[in-house]
Formats: structure tokens, sequence, C-alpha cells
């Protein structure tokens, strides 16, 4: 009884929108007609959707700029945090503040500073006379200020799982390292680096998972743009389902989505397990 409210609410937000949606991916339809079911025809069309491969390429593109960089990015900043030194209170809630804020305030930031007319990156390099960018109105660079705004947002989510995996490390073993004439570095690479092992994975797939359905910040700054250079596969389907209203199609997309998800996940833990299981 007590369990009962919580799968009634778990059935209604997860699992009948899940199914509905695999229903609709074999399915034409566009929201106001009779709904034709064409079985898996719009799965084969995706295979020779030429734009949705591009999308493809640009949130691939996307993903390996953000998850390497967010990891080492997240290690570096635990390592600087997890010392004792004056108002390191205040120097964690400062990492952990862009974490909570919204998209759309990630957005409207990343407009002020990345825009080439206004943005503040531009005005410095206006003034130690560097040739200014295009940022966000240039094809080969809006995915990768995309990414650094992505950076700056989830960095204090990596920082805090690694801090807290960095204070479960035994210090039992870093002293021991010690004496047995390692430095820091080498205390850090062969004594707490492995420990980090499975929290390392786990941010990878989460980051991945992330990387691999990013669109609320493409909505809130380039639409897509320019020239599509942004357009990821989530914006992507968005597009097919809301706009175009085409259903189905983007019912199909998102499935496919989540069957490239899930190998990847799945990938991403067998590879660890057999590299923890070589190791030992």
């Amino acid at each position: 009884m007590f369990v009962g409210p919580a799968m009634v609410i778990i059935l209604g937000l997860s699992i009948f929108p899940a199914g509905w949606a695999f229903l609709l991916s074999l399915q034409k339809w566009d929201g106001f007609s009779e709904p034709t079911f064409i079985g898996g025809r719009n799965y084969s069309e995706m295979l020779s959707d030429q734009d949705l491969l591009d999308a493809v390429i640009h949130t691939g593109f996307y993903t390996v700029i953000f998850v390497p960089v967010s990891l080492l990015l997240g290690v570096f900043l635990a390592v600087a945090l997890n010392r004792r030194i004056r108002f390191i209170g205040f120097y964690r809630t400062a990492i952990f503040v862009p974490f909570v804020a919204s998209a759309a305030a990630t957005g409207i930031l990343s407009t002020y500073l990345f825009s080439p007319q206004f943005g503040l990156v531009n005005n410095v390099l206006r003034v130690l006379n560097l040739p200014q960018q295009g940022w966000l109105e240039d094809p080969g660079q809006a995915m990768v200020v995309i990414a650094i705004m992505s950076l700056w947002g989830q960095a204090a989510f990596t920082t805090v799982i690694y801090l807290a995996a960095l204070q479960d490390v035994p210090a039992e073993l870093l002293e021991a390292a010690r004496i047995d004439g390692a430095n820091r570095w080498q205390g850090f690479w062969h004594v707490t680096w492995p420990q980090l092992s499975p929290v390392t994975v786990f941010i990878a797939i989460w980051q991945t998972i992330l990387a691999i359905q990013l669109f609320d910040l493409v909505y809130t700054t380039t639409r897509g743009g320019p020239l599509d250079a942004t357009k990821t596969v989530v914006y992507y389907l968005w597009e097919k389902a809301f706009t175009s209203l085409q259903f189905g199609y983007g019912s199909a997309v998102a499935y496919g989505l989540f069957a490239v998800t899930l190998l990847i996940t799945i990938g991403v833990v067998l590879y660890s397990r057999r590299r923890n299981v070589g190791a030992f």
C-alpha cells in the first residue's frame, strides 16, 4: 500500500509514455489525423536521412570534447579542493553554483559572453589587439562554445563526485607510498587514481548520456544554427516531432538514441569490468 502511489507515478510518467512512444514509432501520425501503422518504415528511413547523420556527427563531436574534458577538469578541481585551506567551504560552494543554474540562465550568459558584436570575450580580444572571433555565429566555433559553457555548468557535478571519492581513499595507503619514496604525483597516479576507477566509470557513463541528450543549451542559444552546425540528435527529433509534426518519425529517432545510449553504457561497463579483472 505504501509503494502503490509511487508505482502509479512511475508508470504514469515514465513507463506508459515510453510504451506509447514505441507504438508511435511504428506509425505515421501528425497529432491530428488518424494514425497509420507503417511498421518499421520510420526506422529504415533513419538509415538514409542525411540530416540525421549530420546531427549524429555534431553530437559525437560535442561528446568527444565534453566527456574527457569534464573528467579531467573534475579530477583537477577535486584534488585542488581536497585540502585544508582557509575559506575552503566558500570555494566548494562557488564551484557548485553553476551546476544549479538553469539552462536559460546559462544560455543568456553564453550569448552575452560570446556574442560577436557586443560579447565580453570579443571586447577583451579587441583591447588586446587580437583578432575577434565569430563564436556562436561561426559554424566552426559554435559547438566548441556550447561545449565550454556545458563544462562551466557540469564541472561542479564531476568535482563533487570526485571530491567525495577522494575523501574515501585510505590515508594509510598514501602514507605507505610516501614511506616507500613515492612523490606526490606518483602517489596520486599509483595509489589514488586506481581507487577512483569505479567513480570514473560512473561519471563517464553519466556524462556521455548527458552529452548525447544535449538539447536545452542549444535551444536557448543557437537553435541548431548557424547553418545547422549545432543541431544535435535530440534537437533534430524535437524539430521533427513538434515543428514538422512527424511524431512517428521523431519517436523512432528517440528510440534509436535510446538504443545507442544503452549500447554505450553496456560497453563501458563491460570494458571496465574486464580491465579490473585483468589488473587483479
